[in-house]
C-alpha cells in the first residue's frame, strides 16, 4: 500500500498534535480542581449579600441550554451591569446532562459577577445528568431563607417522588416563617395563553395530581411567585395573589410567534411586595447564526477549557479522514514484488553488522548459528562486524568482533550478559564500519540498539527469529503467564514490524509470526551445519572415544541440549525411567550440554536410580561435537522451545535417526517415518518409538541413510548463500522505495 508522502507527514503531525493535546487535557483534569456542591457556596453568598436588607432584586432566566451567543455574550453582561443581587435559572441551563455540558455551563457562569442558583429540570436530568447535578451543585429539591424571604426549588423530572415533595412542602410552608415565598417548579403549572398554543402535555408539571396538590398549597399559603422554564417563551399569569411566570428565552431555540424572544425576568422585592419586569433583548439571533451556534456548541461544550481543544477535534478528524483515504483509495498489493532483482547486491560484497545478546564462548543455538553465518558470508567475500557481549573467558578476538562490556550477568551460572548498550563507542564503531545492512538476532537490548542504528544510518534492518521467547518466562522478572501469553508475542511482533524483513528457519515459525500480526516480508532459511566435518570423523576416533568414556556394548542414545527448564529435560528423564523397565537391551544416554539446572537434574537422575543409564557429560568444545555425535545410534530430544532444532540437523549429519516431542521447530526437520519419529508429549508413544529403533536394526539403518540426505541439504555454504539472497532482495526493495536508505 502506498500513500503519498504529504499525507504521511500530515498524518503524523496530527497524531503528534492529538497526543500533545490529550496530554494537556489529562494535565487539566488531574491538576485543576473540580467543582462540587456549588449551591452551598452560592446560597451562603446570597444570604451574606441580603443580610439585614428589606429590599433586593434578582434575575430569573430559563432555557439557557448552554447558549454562548445569547446567554454568555449578551445576557450575562446585562446582568452584571443591572445591579441585581443574584441570578436563578428556572430550568434547562444545560442542553443535556452530559459532563461536558455541565463543565461548559460552569465556564459560562464563571463570567457572572454575582451568585447564582439552578433549578433541576428536564435537561439537567438527561443522559444521567441527575448524578452530575447532585455532585456538581447539590440536591434536586431544596430550600433556603434569605432574610424574611424563602426560596423553594422542586424536582419536576420525576427523579424524586412527587408525594414526598408535597409532604416536605406542606411542612415547610406550614412554618409560616417567611414574608414572601418564591417557588421554582421547572415546568409550568397553568395552561393559559400563550403557553397553551405551543406547549404539549409533557411540557407541564407531571403528573396531574402533582400539579393539583401543588396549586392547592400555593393558594393556601399565598406564594408570591412561581417560576418555570421548559416552554420557549415568556408568559405571566395571576391566580389569586400569586404570579405564575414562564421564562424560556435565555438562549434555547425560539418559536416563530410574538411571545417567543430572547429575554430574562428581573424581580424587585420590597417589604410592600414584589415587582417583575420583563427585560427583552433588543434583537435576537438570525436563524442561520443560531444553527451555526448549535454546531459550535457541540465543540464548545466538549472542549470548553481551551481553544486548543478545538484543534484536538480537528486533528482527530483529519487522522480519521487520512486513514479512511488509505483504506478506501490507496493502492494495495498483497503479493510479493516479483520484479525485484537482488542480483546487483548478491554479486557484490556487502558489509553486514550483526547484533546479538549472546555469542561464543557461550554455547547455544544462536551463537553457533551466528558463527556459521559469519564464516559462510566471509567465505563469499563479504565483510561482517559482530556486536556482542564480552565474556570473562572469551577467545582471542578477531577484528570483526566488537565486544561490549557487561552491566551485569544473570542466570544461576551468570551465563547471560546484559551488555552496556549506552557506550558511545558502539555507534562510532558501527558508523566507521559503514554497513550496507544490519542483521539483528534478538528482539531486545543489543537488538534494539542495532535497530536504532539502522534507522539512524538509513540502512535496512533484517531480523532472524531464533527463539520461542514465551518459553523463557522463567528468566524474566515478571508474572510468568503475563510474559508467556502477552508480552513475549507483542515484543516480537513490534520488533519484527520495525525491520525490513524477517528470516525464520522453518515454515512453522513463519506461520507463528503471521498469526501474531507480523506484516513484513518473511523468508524461510534453515540454519546451516558443517556437514563435511561430520563425514570426516573416522571409526578409529569413535572407538577411542568410546573407550575413554568407558562405554562397552551398550547402545548409545545421544541428546544435546542446554540444561535449562525450557528444554523439557525432566520429561525425557522420566520417560527414560520407564524405558529402563520396558527394554531388555543395555543402553546409555549421553547428555551433552551444560546449564543452570545441571545439579537439580543430576539429583533427579540419582533419585530415579538412573546413574548407570544417564550421564551428563557437560559442555563439549564445538570442534569436538562431530566426534561425539558419531558415538550415538539414536538421537532423542524433548524440547518444545526450538524454532528449528539445529542439534537435530547435526545429529542427522552424523547419520542418527531422531525421536522427538512434536513442536514447532521439530515438525519441519523430522519427516515422520523417514528420518525419525515425532510423538506427543506422552511417555508411552515416545518410549515405544525409541524401543522400535533400538530393536529394529534394519529400520534404524534406513533412517540413518535418510537422515544423511536431509542433513546434506543444509550445509553452511547453502545457508550463507540463502541469507545473502535475502540481503539482496531487501536491498533491492529499499532502493525501489525511492532511495530511502541512501
Amino acid at each position: 500500500m502506498r500513500v503519498r508522502r504529504p499525507l504521511k507527514v500530515l498524518f503524523y503531525c496530527n497524531v503528534l498534535i492529538v497526543g500533545l493535546l490529550l496530554g494537556y487535557k489529562a494535565y487539566l483534569n488531574l491538576m485543576l480542581s473540580d467543582f462540587v456542591a456549588e449551591h452551598t457556596t452560592q446560597v451562603e453568598a446570597i444570604q451574606a449579600r441580603l443580610e439585614g436588607r428589606d429590599s433586593f432584586s434578582f434575575a430569573v432566566v430559563g432555557n439557557i441550554n448552554n447558549s454562548v451567543g445569547i446567554f454568555e455574550r449578551r445576557i450575562i453582561p446585562l446582568l452584571n451591569a443591572s445591579g441585581v443581587d443574584f441570578m436563578v435559572s428556572a430550568g434547562n441551563a444545560v442542553s443535556g446532562g452530559g459532563e461536558d455540558k455541565y463543565r461548559a455551563l460552569h465556564g459560562s457562569l464563571g463570567h457572572l459577577q454575582m451568585p447564582y442558583l439552578l433549578t433541576f429540570a428536564a435537561h439537567e436530568y438527561e443522559e444521567f445528568g441527575s448524578y452530575r447535578f447532585y455532585e456538581h451543585f447539590g440536591p434536586h429539591f431544596f430550600s433556603f431563607r434569605a432574610g424574611a424571604r424563602r426560596f423553594i426549588f422542586l424536582d419536576s423530572t420525576g427523579k424524586t417522588p412527587w408525594r414526598w415533595q408535597i409532604l416536605w412542602l406542606k411542612e415547610l410552608l406550614g412554618q409560616g416563617d417567611a414574608q414572601q415565598v418564591f417557588l421554582f417548579t421547572g415546568k409550568p403549572l397553568l395552561p393559559g395563553e400563550p403557553i397553551a398554543r405551543s406547549a404539549e402535555a409533557q411540557d407541564y408539571l407531571q403528573p396531574a395530581a402533582f400539579r393539583e396538590a401543588l396549586l392547592e398549597l400555593i393558594d393556601r399559603h399565598a406564594v408570591a411567585a412561581v417560576f418555570a422554564a421548559e416552554v420557549p417563551l415568556f408568559s405571566e399569569q395571576h391566580r389569586g395573589r400569586t404570579r405564575f411566570i414562564a421564562t424560556g428565552g435565555a438562549g434555547g431555540l425560539l418559536l416563530n410567534e410574538p411571545a417567543s424572544f430572547p429575554h430574562y425576568v428581573q424581580v424587585s422585592v420590597t417589604a410592600q411586595g414584589i415587582d417583575t419586569r420583563l427585560q427583552r433583548l433588543e434583537e435576537g439571533q438570525h436563524p442561520l447564526f443560531k444553527r451555526i451556534e448549535n454546531l459550535w456548541l457541540f465543540i464548545y461544550s466538549l472542549f470548553y477549557v481551551s481553544y486548543l481543544n478545538f484543534i484536538l477535534l480537528v486533528s482527530a478528524l483529519i487522522i480519521a479522514a487520512i486513514k479512511l483515504y488509505a483504506l478506501a483509495f490507496a493502492e494495495r498489493d498483497y503479493y510479493p514484488n516479483f520484479d525485484l532483482d537482488p542480483s546487483p547486491w548478491v554479486d557484490r560484497p556487502l558489509r553486514v553488522a550483526m547484533f546479538s545478546n549472546n555469542y561464543l564462548p557461550f554455547i547455544g543455538g544462536v551463537p553457533v548459528s551466528i558463527e556459521r553465518l559469519r564464516r559462510g558470508l566471509e567465505a563469499l567475500g563479504n565483510a561482517v562486524l559482530l556486536v556482542v557481549p564480552g565474556y570473562r573467558e572469551q577467545p582471542r578476538e578477531e577484528a570483526c568482533v566488537l565486544r561490549v562490556p557487561s552491566l551485569l550477568a544473570m542466570g544461576e551460572r551468570r551465563e547471560f550478559r546484559l551488555a552496556n548498550i549506552f557506550l558511545g563507542r558502539i555507534g562510532q564503531a558501527v558508523r566507521a564500519f559503514r554497513p550496507d545492512l544490519i542483521h539483528l538476532h534478538h528482539p531486545f537490548w543489543l537488538g534494539s540498539l542495532g535497530l536504532l542504528l539502522a534507522h539512524r544510518l538509513r540502512v535496512p534492518a533484517v531480523f532472524t527469529y531464533h527463539t520461542r521467547l514465551e518459553h523463557y518466562a522463567h528468566f524474566v522478572p515478571l508474572p510468568g503467564m503475563l510474559f508467556r501469553n502477552l508480552i513475549s508475542h507483542a515484543l516480537i511482533k513490534r520488533f519484527a514490524n520495525k525491520c525490513e524483513a524477517v528470516i525464520v528457519p522453518t515454515y512453522s515459525a513463519e506461520e507463528y509470526l503471521r498469526m501474531i500480526g507480523v506484516k513484513q516480508p518473511i523468508f524461510v532459511q534453515p540454519t546451516g551445519i558443517d556437514f563435511q566435518r561430520f563425514q570426516a570423523v573416522t571409526t578409529a576416533q569413535v572407538e577411542q572415544l568410546r573407550q575413554t568414556l568407558g562405554i562397552g556394548e551398550e547402545q548409545v542414545l545421544l541428546s544435546v541440549s542446554r540444561l535449562s527448564n525450557e528444554k523439557n529435560i525432566d520429561f525425557m528423564i522420566d520417560a527414560l525411567a520407564s524405558l529402563r523397565e520396558q527394554s531388555a537391551r543395555p543402553w546409555v544416554l549421553l547428555m551433552i550440554g551444560d546449564g543452570p539446572q545441571r545439579e537439580r537434574l543430576q539429583a533427579r537422575i540419582d533419585a530415579l536410580h538412573l546413574g548407570r543409564h544417564v550421564r551428563l557429560l557437560g559442555a563439549v568444545a564445538p570442534e569436538q561435537m562431530a566426534l561425539y555425535y558419531r558415538l550415538g545410534e539414536l538421537f532423542i530430544f524433548a524440547s518444545k522451545s526450538e524454532t528449528q532444532g539445529m542439534v537435530i540437523l547435526e545429529a542427522m549429519a552424523a547419520g542418527l535417526p531422531v525421536v522427538a516431542v512434536r513442536s514447532s521447530g521439530i515438525d519441519d526437520v523430522i519427516r515422520q517415518g523417514y528420518n525419525g519419529f515425532k510423538t506427543a508429549e506422552k511417555q508411552a508413544p515416545w518410549c515405544a518409538r525409541v524401543i522400535q529403533l533400538l530393536d529394529d536394526e534394519r529400520l534404524r539403518g534406513e533412517m540413518s541413510e535418510h537422515a544423511l540426505l536431509v542433513a546434506a541439504e543444509h550445509s553452511i555454504d547453502k545457508f550463507a548463500e540463502g541469507v545473502k539472497e535475502v540481503y539482496g532482495t531487501v536491498m533491492a526493495a529499499s532502493r525501489e522505495q525511492g532511495d530511502r536508505w541512501r
